[in-house]
């Protein structure tokens, strides 16, 4: 459905902000299908290396703002500090039947109404690092005037860098944030101090750090292709007595273990959200 969707835009994709994420996404967008002639960026940051190559694919990059079709979609990839600033400039692209689809994070519904008007079509959504790779996660929310077929388009704009989950209360974009967005940091985490204890218990550390990123790489990739529970394949490691289960009963206890600090971390991501959202 994405290829089909991104093949029949009636107006331009225009992106703010080319960085990381945004310039995957813009990869997954042309590779999906969508005409590099209804992709617009606007960046001026971008490399003028980049800038070049995405021309001479046929993408226009920072054109004047009136010589821009009205856009089918304005996706808004720039840091939240510089909202602010830099999205009132836009509003005049913003017309009855523009999608405003935005990344930044912390910054709400409300605020993004604030700019574009009451009646616009706006959906705020988190994805994470792995969107680098077409393995993200973005979790979305609409906002009260998205159309289903405006919802459709956001799940194809999207699922171009991952797999796309939708909520219906904003309030917990801050939660979903907490494990999703931040997620990757703290499987990150795991490599890491994986890695230390192995070195700990007399492994050379180069060799520790191989196996402990190469070990949560393939755990991941497992996790991901079998249809069973992740406990089940947790148990499926365990033998009664073993060795997993020596390691498992320290990070599995009840007040010190894994779990009550995951908790406890998702909960402080969680609760940094939404000092940041005001």
């Amino acid at each position: 459905m994405s290829e089909s969707v991104l093949k029949s835009l009636s107006g331009p994709v225009v992106l703010l902000g080319a960085g990381k994420m945004g310039g995957a996404m813009l990869e997954g967008w042309l590779k999906l299908g969508l005409p590099a002639d209804k992709a617009v960026v606007l960046d001026p940051n971008i490399p003028a290396e980049a800038a070049a190559a995405l021309a001479a694919r046929g993408v226009a990059v920072n054109p004047a703002l009136a010589d821009i079709p009205a856009p089918c979609v304005l996706l808004l990839a720039v840091k939240p500090q510089v909202a602010p600033d830099a999205l009132p400039q836009l509003s005049p692209l913003v017309g009855p039947g523009t999608l405003v689809v935005s990344i930044m994070a912390g910054r709400t519904l409300a605020f993004m109404s604030g700019i574009f008007g009451a009646g616009a079509a706006i959906v705020r959504s988190i994805p994470n690092t792995p969107a680098a790779i077409g393995r993200g996660v973005s979790v979305c929310v609409p906002g009260p005037n998205v159309s289903s077929a405006q919802r459709d388009l956001a799940t194809a704009l999207l699922g171009a860098i991952g797999i796309v989950e939708w909520i219906g209360d904003e309030g917990l974009m801050d939660a979903a944030t907490a494990v999703s967005g931040s997620g990757p940091a703290y499987a990150f985490l795991l490599a890491e101090v994986m890695a230390e204890a192995g070195a700990a218990a007399g492994l050379p550390p180069e060799l520790a750090a191989r196996i402990a990123r190469a070990t949560v790489a393939g755990a991941g990739a497992l996790l991901d292709q079998s249809d069973l529970p992740a406990a089940t394949l947790r148990q499926n490691v365990t033998s009664p007595g073993g060795t997993t289960a020596a390691a498992l009963g320290v990070l599995m206890n009840e007040t010190a273990g894994f779990g009550p600090l995951m908790v406890e971390a998702v909960a402080a991501a969680t609760r940094r959200g939404k000092e940041l959202a005001g």
